[in-house]
């Protein structure tokens, strides 16, 4: 039978250790000579510098392969989205519900549309070096002529949407039946809606349920009309003064003063029949008014 394996005592298990981390006889620390240390630490640290330096060039090459102002990839949609301010959604749709009797209810409604419209005020665009532009025409720039090496950006004031800018009407026609609404399509950079013979994009509303409930609709600017000198966008870096331009519409609403509504923006370059987004190209929304 054989015999058992002595069993050490925890003196002996710390004197062993001990002779692991400096062996007097053999002159290793931890198994090792200092010679066979130096050589392993600078193998490695050899090791480690090329590897950095192979990181740092791969990044490199990288980023001075790509365009700092615009993307070389996109997988964002070819046409874009639209959505609709006051952004009030419910679990699946867009729920613009308030109470002309109950202060708190429609304020909620004009304090967000205040906060969206703050980077539209007239003073906030005249403090950019935003250009006032060419009405109609697309404003193409082929160099980065605006100051700090970036592009001109046309400007864009809310009192351009006339009664729904908050300026005649600071309630936005929430405090009653007469509530305005703000369409803004999402931008994609080098984005053309429409070539130089066709109409430019405009927004288009149209009643899907309730139509007795809605006497009137007022669009602005002028015919829902998003002028082609907002276009192409360049992208962020490029155009940091860049703001949407946008359409306000303003409901009469009478009868049960409820109703479902779908917002389009028009042109035959966007799409608007993707069953897989309902956003590209159009915005539903259902708008209720309740004493």
């Amino acid at each position: 039978m054989a015999a058992l394996k002595e069993k050490r005592t925890c003196g002996q298990r710390c004197e062993d250790f001990g002779r692991f981390v400096w062996n007097s006889d053999n002159g290793t620390f931890m198994g090792r000579t200092p010679v066979k240390w130096v050589y392993i630490s600078l193998y490695y640290l050899a090791f480690y510098v090329v590897m950095t330096g192979l990181f740092c060039l791969a990044i490199y090459v990288l980023m001075y392969t790509l365009d700092p102002y615009a993307p070389d990839y996109q997988d964002r949609l070819k046409s874009p989205g639209v959505m609709v301010w006051p952004d009030t959604y419910g679990e699946e749709k867009v729920e613009i519900n308030y109470n002309t009797s109950d202060k708190c209810s429609w304020m909620k409604m004009t304090n967000i549309l205040n906060k969206f419209l703050e980077p539209y005020n007239d003073t906030a665009q005249h403090e950019c070096y935003n250009h006032n532009c060419t009405k109609g025409k697309y404003y193409i720039q082929n160099t980065f002529s605006a100051p700090d090496h970036t592009k001109w950006a046309c400007s864009f004031t809310k009192s351009m949407l006339g009664p729904c800018s908050g300026h005649e009407d600071p309630t936005f026609g929430y405090n009653c039946s007469m509530p305005c609404v703000v369409i803004k399509m999402n931008r994609i950079i080098n984005f053309l809606p429409t070539n130089e013979t066709e109409p430019p994009p405009y927004v288009n509303c149209t009643i899907l349920e309730g139509h007795d409930n809605v006497d009137k609709m007022e669009y602005f600017p002028e015919g829902g009309i998003m002028d082609r000198s907002y276009f192409p966008y360049y992208g962020k870096q490029a155009q940091p003064m860049y703001v949407n331009p946008l359409v306000a519409v303003r409901f009469h609403l009478v009868g049960e003063r409820s109703a479902k509504i779908q917002c389009r923006v028009v042109s035959h370059q966007i799409s608007y029949q993707n069953y897989h987004d309902p956003y590209e190209g159009k915005v539903d929304f259902s708008l209720k008014a309740v004493k």
